[in-house]
């Protein structure tokens, strides 16, 4: 039988799948750039270099950024996203209490390109139902120490 989140956590989860949805998002979209950074930088040879003499945005031969290394900083943006990203699924794991493979699956969201998209969907409304749940079973509680009372 599957564990209930504690009723302490149950208002702290809408926030925590909020978070959870929105880095999921931003670290799939880092991920993507960083992959087809990785393409360009050591199939093809290029970097992305921003405002330097060849304009604002140009793709110029790997190790001759003069500028501000764009491709740099799709890499590291990445990283600090996808700590966010594993924050957030730590945070929604434990309220949910679930079991660990579903923290090991989620952190290989943001290492396997696509794969954040693919599981926020399911993940999002798995918890969804489970408030759904919670909210109904609540109400029916309320109801049943109403009558109790008179």
């Amino acid at each position: 039988m599957p564990r209930l989140p504690k009723p302490a956590d149950i208002p702290k989860i809408p926030g925590a799948l909020r978070l959870y949805q929105v880095s999921s998002v931003i670290t799939g979209v880092f991920l993507l750039l960083l992959c087809a950074e990785v393409i360009a930088k050591f199939i093809y040879g290029y970097e992305v270099e921003m405002n330097g003499e060849n304009g604002f945005l140009a793709l110029v031969p790997r190790g001759t950024v003069a500028a501000v290394n764009v491709s740099t900083a799709i890499l590291i943006m990445h990283g600090w996203f996808y700590v966010l990203y594993l924050f957030a699924d730590f945070r929604l794991w434990s309220m949910m209490r679930w079991p660990l493979w579903r923290l090991a699956l989620m952190a290989l969201g943001g290492i396997i390109p696509t794969l954040s998209f693919f599981l926020e969907g399911p993940f999002s409304r798995t918890v969804k139902r489970c408030l759904a749940e919670n909210d109904v079973n609540a109400a029916a509680l309320a109801a049943e120490s109403a009558e109790a009372r008179s």
